[in-house]
């Protein structure tokens, strides 16, 4: 979910547009804004930066974990496939 400032600050540049003789509806736009932009962003299903990053240093750490594992399953097939003797002709 996106921070309580930044829709705040959102809000307020939203409000500010508006005509300066209307200032108490101003009040009450803003209020209105916050609300309905809360309400858009809780239907997003957003994350925040903190737990975007977190994933993906997971994701970077699976990545390297995956071609190493990639690395040894490569080694062990050679491995075997040495080990395999061709059937004589004889």
């Amino acid at each position: 979910m996106l921070d309580p400032k930044s829709l705040d600050e959102m809000a307020r540049k939203l409000a500010q547009s508006l005509p300066p003789g209307l200032r108490e509806f101003q009040q009450e736009m803003e209020r209105n804004m916050r609300a309905t932009l809360q309400g858009m962003f809780s239907r997003l299903d957003l994350v925040t930066r903190e737990e975007f990053d977190a994933q993906a240093k997971v994701l970077a750490r699976t990545r390297a974990h995956l071609e190493t594992l990639e690395q040894r399953v490569a080694a062990l097939e050679a491995a075997a496939a040495a080990q395999v003797t061709p059937p004589n002709a004889s």
